[in-house]
């Protein structure tokens, strides 16, 4: 059984990774850094600043908090599973990799899918809906970060949701307890 999952699991990512196209390769590397999405992150400092005024404080710091739970537990979940990356994978071929970015040794689960996923759960508890399709678009962020590993070939599509789990588990409670803490009423 786990064999036929681990399998599926290699054959999707070599499916979604071959999609790639020349044209793409810099959008994607470049997409995937987090310094990118500065402007993204100052938007919603900005509009948590103008939402909880003072207390504002205290949502930053929980966020912190968060981002730093979630990095780490995947840390620890890499290192206690350590299943090798796919660029790692010495029977795995025909994978497709950008500027010779190979990522390290271990991948389950993606960090990036879950540090991403946790902060859009987070945001949508605690604003909401500041503009129209806010939850839509903070979320189809979260799958365009996880894809960038696909795209790359540094995780398996396994990896990903792993992470969108976890980051979700991750945004909702720390996005809960902080709702609690500022005692602000919880959006649903």
């Amino acid at each position: 059984m786990l064999e036929t999952i681990k399998s599926f699991d290699q054959d999707l990512l070599l499916f979604l990774n071959g999609l790639n196209c020349p044209v793409f390769d810099p959008i994607i590397f470049w997409g995937t850094n987090t310094v990118t999405w500065l402007p993204l992150y100052c938007l919603l400092l900005y509009l948590m600043i103008r939402k909880y005024r003072w207390k504002a404080v205290w949502v930053i710091l929980f966020a912190m908090l968060m981002v730093l739970f979630s990095d780490q537990l995947s840390n620890v979940f890499k290192v206690w599973i350590a299943r090798p990356r796919p660029t790692h994978e010495p029977g795995l071929t025909g994978l497709h990799t950008v500027n010779g970015y190979l990522g390290g040794q271990f991948g389950f689960y993606s960090a990036h899918a879950s540090t991403n996923m946790a902060i859009a759960v987070f945001m949508i508890i605690l604003l909401g809906r500041p503009f129209p399709y806010f939850p839509s678009l903070i979320l189809s962020w979260a799958v365009f970060m996880a894809y960038t590993r696909i795209y790359l070939g540094v995780h398996y599509p396994g990896d990903i949701l792993a992470g969108w789990v976890a980051g979700g588990l991750t945004g909702w409670g720390f996005g809960r307890l902080c709702c609690w803490f500022v005692r602000k009423p919880i959006v649903t």
